[in-house]
């Protein structure tokens, strides 16, 4: 019954690295975050410390993985690496300017080759389901990419934009409501100074 689930879940977008700062689609590549990324997740790492998390679980490629380990280490958890949280396959298209590839085929998901966005939320869905049974405990975080996090927000609630917004270390907040789920918070940043580049 969802009155016995008292966490949350937070979607968290990992930090930057230099491919987001040069606006490249990223998929499977693995770049590590540049500098302002890592800056991003220490302070991310510490907002979300402040809160009860009993679970971290990421997209196994390192800008992710980077991304978890420091809320891992804030909150005293170990981290589990899950494909179901893997960016987009966007095949040869990885690493060319997002720009250029939605000027040359209208948009990516008309790029060949590109996994279908259907395929990308299915996953990331079964990740989040599979999460009911923890919020019991407490709350949950999953680290992810952009494309992942705006596929799972719009399908979960359709009247938010498909191509809303997702900075790097972003966060949002998802509570369990009648066997679904409702998205209380969208692109939240730690509060202070923000900082460059996002």
């Amino acid at each position: 019954m969802s009155t016995n689930l008292t966490g949350r879940v937070f979607l968290v977008r990992h930090g930057r690295t230099p491919l987001n700062a040069d606006g490249r689609l990223r998929g499977r590549l693995d770049p590590p975050l540049d500098e302002v990324g890592e800056r991003e997740v220490a302070e991310l790492a510490r907002e979300l410390a402040s809160h009860r998390i009993v679970r971290v679980l990421a997209s196994p490629l390192t800008r992710a993985m980077q991304t978890a380990q420091a809320i891992g280490e804030a909150t005293w958890l170990p981290v589990t690496a899950l494909s179901g949280l893997l960016d987009r396959d966007y095949g040869e298209w990885a690493g060319a300017l997002e720009s250029e590839v939605v000027e040359r085929f209208g948009s990516v998901d008309a790029a060949p080759g590109v996994e279908p966005i259907e395929a990308v939320l299915e996953r990331a869905r079964e990740v989040l389901e599979h999460q009911r049974s923890v919020l019991v405990h407490g709350d949950v975080v999953l680290v992810s990419h952009d494309a992942v996090l705006k596929a799972l927000l719009h399908a979960l609630d359709p009247d938010l934009d498909a191509d809303l917004r997702q900075r790097t270390a972003c966060w949002n907040e998802l509570w369990p409501s009648d066997g679904g789920w409702q998205v209380i918070a969208v692109d939240q940043l730690p509060s202070g100074e923000p900082v460059e580049g996002r």
